[in-house]
C-alpha cells in the first residue's frame, strides 16, 4: 500500500515500470557475464542513446539529447519511449563500465590490463586503442578457431594473459584471438 518515494511517480515512469537505465544495463551485465553475448550485444544496442535519434520519429519520441544517455526511458503509452535526466545521471559511468569491463572486456588492475570478450559470434574482429600517459596500446583482438591464441604484443608471444602497461613514449601493437 505504501512503497515509499516511488508512489510519488506516474504509472511507466522511472522505477515505476518504465525503463530505469541503472537497472537496465545491470541486467545487460548480467547477460554478458553468463555468455549469452548475443543477448547482451541485442540490449547494448536498445539502451544506447544513440539509437533513439535514429530518425525523426525516434527523436520526437525521446525528446531529449540522443547523445547522452538518460536515467530512466518512459514506458507509459502516452509517453513511451520518452528520456529523462539526461546530464544529472550515474547511468553514463554505468554504460561506460558495460560497454569497455563486461562487453569488450577490458579489466585494469594496478598496472596489469586483463582480457575478457564478450562479444557476439559475428563479431570477428576489433581493434582498442589504449592509452596510458605518453604511450598507446594498439591492442587487437580477433576470433580464432577453437582455444583462444595467445598474447602477442609487439610480435612477441607471452606467456602472461595481460599487459603490463609502462609509460615508455613508445607505441606497441598487442594481438589476442578470442
Amino acid at each position: 500500500m505504501n512503497p515509499g518515494y516511488i508512489k510519488g511517480y506516474v504509472p511507466g515512469v522511472r522505477e515505476n515500470g518504465g525503463q530505469y537505465t541503472h537497472a537496465a544495463i545491470w541486467l545487460v551485465m548480467a547477460f554478458a557475464s553468463m555468455g549469452d553475448t548475443e543477448k547482451a550485444w541485442e540490449l547494448i544496442k536498445l539502451i544506447n542513446p544513440i539509437n533513439h535519434g535514429a530518425d525523426g520519429e525516434s527523436v520526437k519520441a525521446y525528446k531529449v539529447e540522443p547523445y547522452v544517455i538518460a536515467a530512466d526511458v518512459y514506458g507509459v503509452p502516452l509517453h513511451k519511449g520518452r528520456g529523462g535526466w539526461t546530464w544529472y545521471t550515474g547511468s553514463a559511468g554505468w554504460m561506460y563500465q558495460l560497454v569497455i569491463e563486461s562487453f569488450l572486456g577490458l579489466r585494469k588492475e594496478s598496472n596489469r590490463l586483463y582480457f575478457n570478450p564478450r562479444v557476439p559470434p559475428d563479431w570477428q574482429a576489433f581493434t582498442i586503442r589504449y592509452r596510458v600517459n605518453q604511450t598507446e596500446y594498439e591492442i587487437v583482438f580477433k576470433r580464432s578457431e577453437g582455444k583462444p591464441s595467445k598474447l602477442m604484443i609487439d610480435g612477441a608471444e607471452q606467456d602472461a594473459d595481460h599487459i603490463v602497461l609502462t609509460d615508455d613514449g613508445q607505441k606497441h601493437t598487442a594481438a589476442i584471438g578470442f
